[in-house]
């Protein structure tokens, strides 16, 4: 991991979000090419420096997680597809990092943690996009033969105040006979653990990056939980 002496992320700027917001309002490619400097200083540089301040500390938890800081690679492009969509505004008002294995269907099958940062708000967490169905019936399926040891992976959840639980449920309920916290977790099509929180103080500051290791950390047993039974499905596959 690298020293505080060898960092370089000083913490986002507040013309970071300014940038987003104006981006927004003003969503076309000569306003973007107008204040293109802008978007290197303020947005790409400090996303940069982020990735490269946590690369180490990510490849503890996983060798083979991305962690190049690049955009298409763990930090999100700022150009929208607009091919399948009716909005046809070219640029998002939001950009992202992510530290996940390459996988060709990852959003389904492989779990990853994230930063998520719009104008007025951020988060960050860990979890799926859109968890496939096999995958999660292959979760409770291992939760009925083994609950010790899913309980032994998100022992740490109710001891802490950072995440809270997310994400789709079935509208049938499932898994009512079990007891809690299995219960909760049982019931979800997907799920990710997420942070949310608005503008702050935390995210203008250098130990932004600290604060992000521990607490992706501290998530740790569940990612390796569920990226045993994702590489389960993945090899069963024909």
């Amino acid at each position: 991991m690298a020293t505080k002496s060898e960092r370089h992320f000083e913490g986002f700027s507040r013309q970071m979000f300014t940038f987003l917001r104006d981006l927004g309002r003003h969503n076309d490619k000569t306003w973007f090419e107008a204040h293109r400097a802008d978007y290197e200083q303020h947005v790409l540089t400090p996303l940069r420096d982020l990735v490269n301040d946590m690369a180490d500390s990510m490849l503890g938890i996983d060798l083979s997680f991305e962690v190049a800081p690049a955009v298409g690679k763990t930090i999100s492009r700022i150009y929208r597809d607009t091919r399948f969509s009716k909005d046809k505004s070219p640029f998002r008002d939001c950009v992202w990092i992510t530290f996940k294995r390459s996988a060709k269907d990852w959003a389904r099958y492989v779990p990853g943690y994230f930063l998520e940062i719009n104008p007025t708000w951020y988060r960050y967490g860990l979890g799926f996009y859109d968890a496939a169905p096999d995958l999660m019936a292959r979760f409770r399926q291992q939760i009925d033969e083994d609950p010790k040891s899913f309980l032994k992976a998100v022992a740490w959840f109710p001891k802490q105040d950072v995440f809270t639980l997310e994400g789709e449920t079935y509208k049938r309920p499932l898994g009512q006979d079990k007891p809690e916290p299995i219960r909760t977790w049982y019931q979800h099509k997907s799920f990710y653990l997420t942070c949310n929180r608005k503008i702050d103080d935390a995210i203008l500051s250098p130990a932004f990056a600290d604060q992000l290791m521990a607490h992706f950390g501290l998530a740790a047993p569940l990612y390796h939980y569920i990226h045993r039974l994702a590489s389960q499905v993945l090899d069963a596959r024909p």
